[in-house]
Formats: structure tokens, sequence, C-alpha cells
């Protein structure tokens, strides 16, 4: 690989387990601050190691994300293999199946459910409120005493 890449290639990440990941993970991010401040003093004598141990953290965080989303599984060892097959097979036991009748019955209780819940009212319309009616004559005798008083 690079500089630096000490067998972080994905193929030898898989193969290590979550614990493995985050302790590497910590050492590469030491690495890559020690590298920085080398930079920073003017003692680092190979600027591709800083691409290289970048490279490296993205490599683990990828191997961790794929594991998180279910892309790519942990590689148990065979003893906690068969562990996990033995406890499956103890949960399809302990789940009852379900016969052909009850499979209807379960279907066509909500539906009787629907029936039985009270519909609700369609909403009313809403129509605009009718202005009273101004009174015409006691605003035309206002105007008038208004001009009377005002000469």
């Amino acid at each position: 690989m690079a500089i630096g890449s000490k067998n972080l290639d994905a193929v030898s990440l898989r193969d290590r387990s979550d614990d493995e990941l985050v302790e590497e993970l910590k050492k590469a991010k030491e690495s890559l601050f020690n590298l920085r401040f080398q930079g920073a003093t003017g003692q680092l004598e190979s600027h591709g190691r800083l691409k290289a141990v970048r490279r490296d953290i993205a490599r683990i965080y990828t191997v961790m994300r794929e594991r998180e989303l279910g892309i790519v599984t942990v590689v148990a060892a065979p003893a906690e293999k068969k562990a996990e097959a033995k406890a499956e097979k103890a949960e399809a036991k302990a789940e009852p199946k379900k016969t052909a009748a009850k499979k209807t019955a379960a279907k066509a209780e909500p539906e009787a459910d629907d029936a039985e819940a009270p519909k609700k009212a369609a909403p009313r319309k809403r129509t605009a409120k009718k202005a009273a009616p101004q009174d015409t004559a006691s605003s035309a005798e206002k105007r008038a005493s208004d001009e009377d008083g005002a000469e």
C-alpha cells in the first residue's frame, strides 16, 4: 500500500472485530495528530504519510459504517456462530405458527373495528356573514346636523 499504511486494506479490516477497529482508529488519529504537529514545526520528512494515514482512517470508518448498515456482517468465531444458531432455533420453536383460520380471522377483525367506529360528520361549508344594513337615514341626518352646526 502507500507509505505508512500497515496492512490496513479493506479485506484485513473486515476480518477484525469492532473493538479492534475502534482501537486501530484511535491509533490512526493519534498518528495523524503527531504528523500534523511535525508538519507545523518543520520536522515532517514524508508528506505522503499524511495522505496515507487519512485514507486509513477513512477505510476504518467505511468498514464500521458497512457493519452498521448491515452491508457486511462481522465475522464471528465458530463457537459464537454455534451459539447464535441455537438461539435462533429456540426463538423459532417458541413462536407458535398461525393456521389459515387464525390468519383469516385476524384479517376480518380490523374490518369489524372500522364498522363499529363512529363516522365523522362532514365539515360544514363556510358562508360569508351578511353585513348589517346601515341606517342611511340616520347617517344623512348626522351629516345635515354636522353641516348646520358648522355654519
